[in-house]
């Protein structure tokens, strides 16, 4: 769903700014303004995640997407898209602690490395879906389609709230609150009567979460190395699905070779998620990691390279960048929520992708002024200088977690 409504704003960017005549700073503000709304909906969500339930704050994100992609039919200026595509990243921002958490909180051992893998290649599928249709969609309706294009996400929220009713509070949540009854009716209901509050090996107090307590415990260094390690393996990806179409013009693909070409690249990143996901808990967390960043950045340097090369040549190159990519990405979601213990899961999942989505953000921003002054040859350098500036991070810091279960591997002992 996120990638969905994140990607979209790519593949709309070109008519929109042909019809509003949108300057490149204009392009960057509302390319960058959902991942901007994100940094502020992670700390907010991951307080409120622990404050609140899980639950209870999973049905906000599909009612903002449902409401400001609708008012996006009706929006006429630059101030009106940043604004209402702020709130859609606020609400994505909201997405991430909460589902994750969620999610990992109902999850074995055995399956969690592969489920929350599976995250991460629904986002890719969203985005490909969104550059697929709205391709479909202004080839055939003309490019004057572009509203409704950015109006759709609506359909997928509303489908969104109705699939997630009946969702479960997490147990692990209401032990730590001291609701051991309820948490013992869920565990049942969902596992059978041979499971109990008992099997859950965590404490069953309360204990107050803040920044300073976070910090306090000794998670800092966790907190810095997956919020960098997560901004630089997204900073290229986001420039790219918000200005894809203008990169490949960049490189000098033109007319429908760059919205086609486009939509190959995001296939590719579906298809290097999934392999990753295969390969998570056969490969390892760590090696996964650092090769992924290695052959991303030597894929990139590639296309800058051969920039004036046969375009096959440059979309093998992309397309080998989307594919190696797809290990941190999915190791992103994974780190996050296995690397904390559930008092701090919400919190720091939340600022972990907060701060990565404010440096995907300036990334993003800075994306169309960089094309237009430097040309997508050093664009593509500095995008692959990135991904070794994560090769570097993840050699030294990264942990391995995949024979741990959650609490072991969110132990700092």
């Amino acid at each position: 769903m996120d990638g969905y409504i994140l990607s979209i704003i790519g593949i709309t960017m070109i008519p929109m700014s042909d019809s509003l005549h949108l300057s490149s700073e204009a392009q960057g503000s509302i390319a960058a303004a959902a991942l901007f709304g994100m940094f502020f909906g992670g700390f907010v969500g991951g307080k409120l995640t622990d404050y609140l339930g899980r639950r209870r704050l999973y049905f906000v994100p599909p009612i903002i997407f449902c409401i400001c992609s609708l008012l996006q039919l009706f929006s006429v200026s630059v101030f009106d898209f940043f604004s209402l595509r702020f709130l859609i990243g606020f609400g994505v921002g909201i997405e991430y602690p909460v589902a994750g958490s969620l999610l990992v909180e109902f999850l074995p051992r055995e399956n969690r490395g592969p489920r929350l893998s599976m995250l991460t290649i629904l986002w890719f599928i969203g985005a490909a879906v969104s550059y697929i249709l709205g391709t479909v969609v202004i080839d055939y309706a003309g490019p004057s389609s572009w509203r409704l294009i950015l109006a759709s996400p609506a359909v997928l929220g509303a489908l969104l709230f109705v699939l997630r009713l009946g969702t479960p509070e997490s147990p692990r949540w209401l032990i730590k609150k001291g609701h051991n009854n309820k948490a013992d009716t869920i565990i049942k209901s969902i596992y059978g009567p041979n499971f109990s509050v008992l099997s859950i090996p965590e404490g069953n107090s309360e204990q107050k979460v803040s920044i300073t307590s976070f910090l306090k415990a000794g998670y800092g260094v966790r907190l810095l190395f997956v919020s960098l390690f997560w901004t630089l393996s997204i900073i290229p990806v986001f420039a790219v699905y918000a200005f894809a179409p203008q990169v490949l013009m960049s490189l000098n693909f033109g007319g429908s070779w760059g919205r086609y070409g486009a939509i190959l690249i995001t296939i590719m990143f579906v298809v290097g998620c999934v392999i990753a996901t295969w390969l998570i808990n056969v490969m390892g967390r760590r090696p996964m990691l650092i090769h992924s960043f290695l052959w991303s950045g030597l894929s990139l340097v590639a296309v800058g390279f051969f920039s004036a090369q046969s375009k096959w040549l440059i979309l093998g190159c992309l397309a080998a960048y989307a594919v190696s990519i797809g290990g941190a990405q999915v190791l992103s979601i994974v780190y996050s929520q296995e690397l904390f213990p559930t008092e701090f899961r919400p919190l720091a999942s939340g600022m972990a992708a907060s701060l990565s989505r404010l440096g995907a953000a300036a990334g993003t921003w800075l994306a169309p002024l960089s094309l237009e002054q430097f040309g997508g040859t050093y664009t593509m350098f500095i995008a692959g200088f990135l991904c070794f500036l994560g090769f570097l991070l993840s050699y030294y810091l990264a942990p391995e977690t995949h024979r741990l279960n959650l609490d072991q591997a969110s132990s700092l002992k």
